[in-house]
């Protein structure tokens, strides 16, 4: 790692390098290179050449690598951005540790419990490494404003969240090809969901779940012993509750939304789902339109999330970007105890879709 500046000199840009140049990896892959004031991107890994010839032509100036572990022995880079299988989180993050970077993993942490707590012990004894998990909906400037109008008392004392995850229908079966991989849809979606609910509710601990599901259109799903449509109640110490709906099958569009309910009102996040501020008034009646991906719903929050880790990397290399908004920002983030919490969750979830009975943590 380079020296700490001194002061009033400018830190140098984070270098990062990206393992996964998917659809949502290439996301974030431009965003670090084009989008993310603190960072460049140095480095891009995929095994798949499409995805090589892909960064080639769309990211110039990053090194490419087929080999995650290649990328690790680049001592150029700073910090590791992993949007690989869920299955590859858990041992890539320790890899990266052990190889001195720091790193953002997209969610799930992993896709098993156990795993999860290994990752947990690991990251302990690299104290000084940030590990961020992508739990984008803390950046998200409406869930950080609801989250802070109920830490400020304004609907009294929180006890019910109802959330969703709700995807535009992909005929072409993009996420049934990917369900033998994916944990099955709570862990796929509602893994947000539930991060969300236990963020506003102020992290209880999960005491019971029960989850049901259906198969409304995409047959292929039950070959992985997963559903298209998805309902949970999750039950928390102290009293607190949690409903969720995840979905593959809207037809009009990304529909993403919670609700907080406490004891003196309630607030709701999103809950007419919209592109921007027009209303459509002809024959059909009055209309918005609708985000159609949840990339477009969650752009800025992507953003966001991005410069808070920058953030949080550089005020630990003892740069100055860590201060002010960004730090703060940062701190809204999930932990690693967090997402672990998260997927013990889902995985119960999971599990009583496929027993058909409660489950208790």
């Amino acid at each position: 790692m380079q020296a700490a500046e001194h002061p009033g000199q400018r830190a140098r840009p984070l270098r990062v390098g990206v393992a996964g140049l998917g659809r949502l990896g290439r996301r974030h892959a431009q965003n670090l290179a084009f989008r993310v004031p603190g960072a460049t991107l140095a480095a891009a890994c995929s095994p798949l050449e499409d995805d090589l010839a892909w960064a080639r032509e769309a990211l110039p100036e990053a090194r490419r690598y087929a080999d995650y572990a290649a990328m690790l022995a680049d001592d150029a880079l700073d910090a590791v951005w992993l949007v690989t299988p869920s299955a590859l989180h858990a041992q890539q993050i320790v890899e990266a540790l052990r190889a001195g970077k720091h790193v953002f993993c997209e969610k799930p942490l992993s896709l098993d419990v156990a795993e999860c707590e290994r990752v947990v012990a690991e990251a302990r004894r690299y104290d000084g490494q940030q590990v961020t998990i992508g739990f984008m909906r803390r950046f998200d400037p409406s869930y950080q404003d609801a989250h802070a109008k109920v830490r400020g008392g304004a609907i009294g004392r929180p006890f019910l969240v109802r959330s969703q995850t709700c995807d535009l229908n992909d005929p072409e079966g993009f996420f049934v090809r990917f369900a033998p991989t994916s944990g099955g849809i709570f862990l796929d979606c509602t893994v947000h969901d539930i991060d969300v609910a236990r963020w506003l509710l102020g992290k209880p601990r999960a005491t019971r779940v029960y989850a049901s599901g259906t198969v409304a259109l995409h047959d292929g799903l039950r070959a992985a012993g997963d559903v298209d449509n998805g309902v949970a109640i999750c039950e928390f110490e102290g009293g607190g509750l949690a409903m969720f709906y995840a979905s593959r099958t809207m037809a009009h569009g990304n529909d993403t939304s919670s609700e907080v309910i406490g004891t003196a009102g309630a607030l709701a996040i999103g809950h007419i789902p919209r592109t921007n501020r027009v209303e459509i008034y002809d024959a059909h009646g009055v209309r918005s339109e609708c985000t159609p991906t949840f990339f477009d719903r969650f752009e800025e929050a992507f953003l966001v999330e991005a410069q808070a880790f920058v953030a949080a990397v550089q005020a630990r290399m003892g740069g100055q970007a860590g201060q002010g908004d960004s730090a703060a920002a940062a701190a809204q983030g999930a932990t690693l105890e967090d997402a672990l919490e998260a997927t013990r969750i889902g995985q119960a979830l999971r599990q009583s879709l496929q027993t058909g009975q409660a489950v208790t943590l």
